[in-house]
């Protein structure tokens, strides 16, 4: 009985199985079908695409075509939005060179463009001026009221006139120019004297201003804000790395847009990989492009030459070329300098070549300065970290030394720590 039972389950069991298994095949043909008449009636069309003929080839290579084609169109629009969705956009590569005088290499450069929904607003000039003079005489850089103290005496010994010398070399105004100085104050009645605060203070203000310059003696202004300057207006900026060259070229960039004017930049100090990245991040909060290599060590005249070419093609106001700081020998700093002034010179001319030159540094710094000026021709004096320093004796030696004036004065840290230098500011500053 039990085995009985036994087979009528294990019987329906493989029935149902087995009807199970029919129906699957059932289904599998059914699409095999279905997909076999789709198939004929893509490929009737297909033959009928390709003039009628009905061939089996004809049928193969429309159908390629057609699937080559879309994917032709797809990889275009991904290439088409690259750009907006990188911020990227890759400049036609710069003219060959090799037959001109600098015999640059052709190199391909890419322009960044600053992405984000909005950008800093930078300080104006006038404010500018404003704040650096008040921080100005809050800082060490005292050497004026070091000398009022002394000059203030009454009937200086000549043990005072040394200090007075003394404190002006500490103060890196130079051996000359001390020199200078401590016999012009010799000779003034208002100092030798009885003293009197107000007339030594006023003594003292007027011959310092003589030295450093005023308005009225010395242009301190950039060339690309002279009347008929050329557009664009090309600076190119030089200095030993770590004086902050590419951080001034940066705030520099912010100036001008401060001032209203259109800026690009050119990232041409290729040796140090972080210095286009650094000029791209300065950019990008003022919406100012920069053109750079996108290959580490290539040749700096060639990125000058193509931001020199993009700046003339969008028609910018302004280019600031950022370049090396390496300063391994005299004569290799001439020829890479001299090399990107004169390739940049093959599209636009260059208008200004400003040093950046660390306060700090004081008359450390001079040598290298004469070696800047020899290798490319300077027109004016970027002092960076004048805060930082009881030298500010520097202003006066630098421009004695070069012959060029000092343009703009660093005081700080901040984005807009960087202002045109004001003569009677950077005295009333020291002397307060």
């Amino acid at each position: 009985m039990d085995t009985s039972l036994m087979l009528s389950v294990v019987i329906a069991v493989v029935a149902v199985i087995a009807v199970v298994a029919g129906l699957l095949i059932w289904r599998s043909r059914r699409r095999r079908n279905d997909a076999l008449a789709t198939k004929s009636a893509v490929t009737r069309q297909d033959g009928g695409a390709v003039g009628g003929t009905g061939s089996q080839d004809g049928r193969s290579t429309a159908t390629a075509a057609a699937a080559s084609q879309a994917e032709q169109a797809e990889q275009a629009e991904r290439a088409g939005s690259a750009p907006q969705s990188t911020g990227v956009q890759r400049s036609a590569p710069s003219a060959d060179l090799s037959s001109g005088p600098a015999g640059t290499v052709q190199k391909a450069t890419e322009a960044t463009q600053p992405t984000g929904p909005s950008t800093e607003q930078p300080e104006s000039s006038d404010s500018r001026l404003v704040r650096l003079k008040a921080r100005l005489s809050q800082s060490s850089n005292a050497f004026g009221r070091a000398l009022f103290s002394i000059l203030a005496k009454d009937h200086l010994s000549e043990s005072d006139w040394e200090d007075v010398e003394d404190t002006l070399l500490l103060a890196d105004v130079g051996a000359q120019a001390s020199e200078e100085l401590v016999d012009e104050l010799r000779n003034d009645a208002r100092i030798t004297g009885t003293a009197d605060p107000a007339q030594v203070k006023e003594a003292l203000r007027a011959k310092l201003l003589a030295l450093v310059g005023t308005g009225a003696d010395v242009d301190r202004r950039l060339n690309a804000d002279k009347p008929y300057a050329h557009k664009p207006g090309v600076i190119i900026m030089v200095g030993v790395n770590g004086t902050g060259k590419t951080t001034t070229a940066g705030k520099l960039a912010r100036l001008f847009v401060a001032e209203g004017k259109s800026v690009m930049m050119g990232a041409a100090d290729t040796f140090r990989a972080a210095a286009a990245d650094q000029l791209e991040t300065w950019g990008a909060k003022v919406a100012v492009p920069v053109v750079r290599s996108d290959k580490d060590g290539a040749d700096p005249a060639s990125v000058a030459f193509e931001a020199a070419q993009r700046a003339k093609d969008e028609h910018a106001d302004v280019l600031i070329i950022d370049t090396a700081g390496r300063l391994q020998n005299k004569a290799n700093l001439m020829d890479e300098l001299g090399k990107i002034r004169r390739v940049t010179e093959k599209v636009l001319p260059v208008d200004e070549v400003l040093l950046v030159l660390d306060a700090t540094t004081g008359q450390n710094g001079m040598a290298q300065a004469k070696v800047f000026a020899e290798a490319i021709g300077l027109t004016g004096v970027v002092l960076s970290k004048l805060d930082g320093s009881a030298k500010g004796g520097i202003v006066i030696s630098v421009q004695k030394e070069l012959g060029v004036p000092v343009k703009l004065v660093g005081l700080g840290e901040g984005p807009d720590d960087l202002a045109p230098f004001d003569a009677a500011g950077f005295v009333d500053g020291i002397l307060a």
